[in-house]
């Protein structure tokens, strides 16, 4: 009776063992869709990046590990990129402290990048310029905020609109730098699922927009509810973080100098690359979680977390 029974749970091992390998060689052999995302790589201690190839770079699409096609960094020929600064029209007077700074920022870009300047206000945005290459024409298009008035209703919504007038014609890396308090004024509560942040959110990663975000207070009530202020803070950093921007902010009343974020944002954006991988079929096109990492090398990277892919044929 004993070797009855081990018999069999010998059987039922072997069994379960070929069906796992079954299972292994179907995911392998299934076809893919093959997705593009920029991600941005920083030290993990210290201030050097260090060299990063294809091989070291893992990308997870839920609990699936997908192949990685390619790696390329975006300099040289591949350095083109679209930047959108957007300003709240809403911000208190000291936003207009900072108009000489960001003109100076708007100057120093490469020639390689395309601006745009655009105020968010009533939950549109208007361009004071459209994306150039003429940079000192950008610049000069930045003027002093509104203030209130009907602008503070929500900067996520204004963000939305800015991806929803992006130029038909656009470069591999499209980013947003977004100055804002980043209180939204419509309603959606005080909460991580925070519906019109999570629009802004899911409408940035479907356009593959990157979103830096700077914290600047709001004028009126706004801008010394310590409240207020907090979750606003609180959104901008979940905005960046799951875009893979960066967010800034020291404490909660004005910055002295927009210029070391903008500094810093120029910097990353030196260790850029575009990250080519298998994604699995989907019937239907929808964004689909995603998790970058880096192996066995002294470096991070900033990803966001989720991913446009297409539908399969």
């Amino acid at each position: 009776m004993q070797g009855t029974r081990r018999t069999a749970a010998l059987i039922g091992t072997a069994w379960l063992a070929v069906v796992a390998v079954s299972v292994w060689a179907r995911n392998q052999s299934a076809p893919g869709v093959p997705v593009s995302m920029v991600v941005t790589v920083e030290p993990r201690r210290g201030k050097t990046v260090p060299s990063i190839e294809q091989e070291d770079i893992a990308v997870r699409e839920g609990n699936d590990k997908r192949p990685v096609t390619a790696l390329m960094p975006l300099e040289g020929q591949h350095a083109d990129m679209q930047l959108l600064l957007l300003l709240e029209d809403s911000a208190a007077s000291s936003m207009n402290t900072e108009i000489d700074t960001l003109k100076q920022f708007v100057n120093s870009l490469p020639s390689t990048t395309e601006v745009a300047v655009g105020y968010m206000r009533n939950g549109l945005t208007g361009f004071t310029s459209n994306f150039t290459a003429d940079h000192a024409a950008a610049a000069n298009s930045i003027r002093v905020v509104m203030g209130p008035g009907g602008a503070d209703i929500s900067p996520y919504d204004s963000l939305s609109d800015a991806i929803k007038k992006w130029p038909e014609k656009r470069a591999e890396r499209r980013e947003i730098i977004m100055i804002s308090s980043g209180i939204e004024g419509l309603g959606g509560g005080y909460t991580s699922d925070n519906p019109y942040v999570n629009k802004g959110i899911e409408d940035a990663q479907k356009a593959g927009v990157i979103v830096y975000t700077i914290y600047t207070p709001a004028a009126g009530h706004y801008g010394h509810s310590f409240w207020l202020t907090n979750w606003g803070q609180n959104f901008l950093s979940q905005l960046s973080e799951e875009t893979g921007g960066e967010s800034y902010f020291l404490g909660f009343g004005p910055v002295v100098s927009f210029q070391p974020y903008l500094n810093e944002i120029l910097e990353r954006q030196r260790h850029q690359f575009l990250l080519t991988f298998t994604a699995r079929p989907e019937r239907k096109s929808g964004l689909q979680p995603v998790k970058v990492r880096i192996k066995e090398k002294d470096a991070d990277v900033a990803a966001a977390d989720r991913v446009y892919v297409p539908a399969s044929l």
